[in-house]
C-alpha cells in the first residue's frame, strides 16, 4: 500500500468536492491511502506537491483544482505555470497526476468534474498510481 498526497486548490468548492470525490475513490479502489492538503490556488500546487516530497512520507501526488478562464491573461499565466511546474517535478521523478481541470467555463469543469462523467480527479490518481508503478519498476 502507498501513501498518497493530493494537493488541491479550493478555489471552486463545489467542483473541488467532486474531484477530491473521484480522486478518493480510486486511491481507496487500488487500496492505497491518502491524505488532503488545501492551498490557495493552482499556482501553489507544484510548491506545496515539493515541500511534501522533501518529507519523505509520500510515495504519490494527486493535484487538483479548476482554472476557469477569464477576461485577463491571468488564466494563461496560472494554466501554463502550474502545468509546467508539475512537469518539472515529474522530470525530477515524482509521481504526479495532474487533475487541474483549464475551462472555458463552469459547465465544462462540471462535465470534467463529476465523478459518474469524465472524472478527472479519478484519472489523475489513476495516473499518480500508474506513475509509482512505473517509477518502482526502474527503481
Amino acid at each position: 500500500m502507498a501513501r498518497f498526497l493530493i494537493v488541491e486548490a479550493r478555489f471552486y468548492a463545489h467542483l473541488n468536492d467532486l474531484l477530491l470525490q473521484g480522486a478518493r475513490a480510486a486511491l481507496e479502489e487500488a487500496g492505497h491511502a491518502h491524505e488532503t492538503i488545501t492551498i490557495p490556488g493552482a499556482l501553489e500546487i507544484p510548491a506545496a506537491v515539493a515541500m511534501a516530497a522533501e518529507t519523505g512520507r509520500y510515495d504519490g501526488f494527486v493535484a487538483l483544482g479548476v482554472v476557469i478562464r477569464g477576461e485577463t491573461y491571468h488564466f494563461e499565466v496560472v494554466s501554463n505555470e502550474s502545468a509546467r511546474g508539475l512537469m518539472a517535478l515529474t522530470l525530477d521523478g515524482l509521481p504526479i497526476g495532474n487533475g487541474i481541470l483549464t475551462v472555458e467555463n463552469e459547465a465544462q469543469a462540471l462535465t470534467r468534474a463529476k465523478p459518474d462523467e469524465k472524472n478527472k480527479g479519478g484519472e489523475a490518481a489513476k495516473a499518480a498510481i500508474a506513475m509509482l508503478e512505473l517509477k518502482s519498476r526502474f527503481g
